[in-house]
């Protein structure tokens, strides 16, 4: 086992493309961390220039401390399991697990016992003469995922290991790898575009967007209080709510676009805003935060008066697509006594569940002492105000 550090990490490709900006930060020995954003954001980038798949620009990379910046991939003792399984066709699931260690010359009883080990924690013994042709997607990623295993890595990179699976075999493999990491200990990086699997997976996770790290902390931590509107629009589903407007102060302080208005009730707020007054800022809200309910049992929320464009029902849950003037809004909510498209309802948003963005930087508005991070988060999040 072994932590992972970045250092000022940069990759700059031949035509002038920066695919990783300065990366800095430290994967702890034995935590699971996963690396999530959109397509090309670098995610993949930084699992291969840990690999040695790739060259670094700048900057240098630690694998227990040493530097491996210029090591060849064979010396850097990882071991990575990619997107495709890329099994041997003609090999049993036995030969498959153990040719790594063939090729490295390993004695036959070694690998052996290797093979057996790897085989019972991912429940293969039963399938050690099948052929990959005779496995179902799920058993021939465990196989991928053994391969792996056989070889004890200090360091198990996963590139989007599960995104050729359906998603109740997704689901199922994501189980097998936090128990998998639950009994190794083994410091583990895992490249997803799937935020659920990121949130369910992390211990931390490090969110990425153009190349550029926007914040590294819990997954929760994240979702409560992203550093910045690309983090809040990307993590959750339905994203959260951006409603933008100019803060005005008339009979009280409000959120005002050209046909809405969001009253500011909570006096916290109002500390926390008092230098944006008459600029653009952007109100966020999670579609869970908004309710439906009469505007007389509202007392101490923000309400606002919407007309409901569209319902629907996914089972035990339905969204409510909501207009309220120029702000579109989605609202999560229980699937019983729904409103009908073209009625009007009352959604309202405890004031502790507002988040506040500068429409300028894009950065979160909070206190400059909240700004600060706190040690061994990595959580990017500052006062917009002071960043700018």
């Amino acid at each position: 086992m072994a932590e992972v550090a970045f250092e000022n990490v940069r990759k700059v490709y031949t035509n002038g493309h920066v695919a990783v900006a300065a990366a800095d930060f430290t994967v702890a020995d034995g935590e699971l961390l996963v690396l999530v954003g959109p397509s090309g954001c670098g995610k993949s980038t930084l699992l291969r220039l840990i690999a040695g798949l790739e060259e670094v620009t700048a900057g240098s990379i630690r694998i227990g401390g040493r530097d491996v910046t210029q090591l060849d991939a064979r010396d850097r003792d990882i071991a990575m399991v990619f997107q495709s399984y890329a099994l041997y066709p003609h090999m049993t699931v036995a030969e498959n697990l153990g040719f790594g260690l063939k090729l490295r010359g390993h004695p036959g009883d070694e690998i052996a016992r290797r093979v057996q080990e790897a085989a019972a924690k991912l429940e293969l013994t039963g399938f050690m003469d099948r052929l990959p042709r005779q496995l179902s997607g799920g058993q021939r990623q465990r196989v991928a995922l053994g391969r792996a295993l056989v070889r004890q890595p200090q360091v198990f990179l996963l590139d989007e290991p599960l995104s050729n699976l359906d998603a109740k075999l997704r689901a199922t493999m994501r189980t097998e790898i936090a128990r998998l990491h639950r009994s190794l200990g083994t410091t583990m990086i895992y490249v997803t575009h799937d935020q659920v699997e990121a949130m369910t997976l992390g211990q931390r996770i490090v969110v990425l967007n153009e190349g550029v790290v926007q914040q590294i902390d819990a997954p929760m931590r994240i979702y409560e209080r992203p550093a910045n509107l690309f983090v809040a629009g990307f993590l959750g589903n339905p994203a959260m709510n951006l409603l933008r407007g100019r803060l005005e102060s008339d009979r009280g302080l409000h959120l005002v676009s050209s046909e809405s208005r969001l009253p500011i009730v909570a006096d916290q707020h109002h500390a926390l805003l008092r230098d944006y007054e008459g600029q653009e800022i952007i109100a966020g809200v999670r579609p869970e935060d908004l309710r439906r309910r009469p505007v007389a049992a509202d007392a101490g929320a923000a309400v606002l008066q919407c007309s409901v464009e569209l319902v629907e029902t996914v089972g035990n849950e339905a969204f409510i697509h909501a207009r309220s003037g120029d702000w579109t809004l989605i609202a999560r909510t229980s699937p019983r006594d729904l409103p009908s498209s073209g009625s009007t309802v009352a959604l309202s948003v405890a004031p502790e569940k507002i988040h506040f963005f500068d429409a300028a930087t894009g950065l979160r508005i909070e206190p400059q002492a909240a700004a600060q991070s706190s040690p061994g988060t990595g959580n990017f999040a500052h006062s917009a105000r002071t960043s700018s």
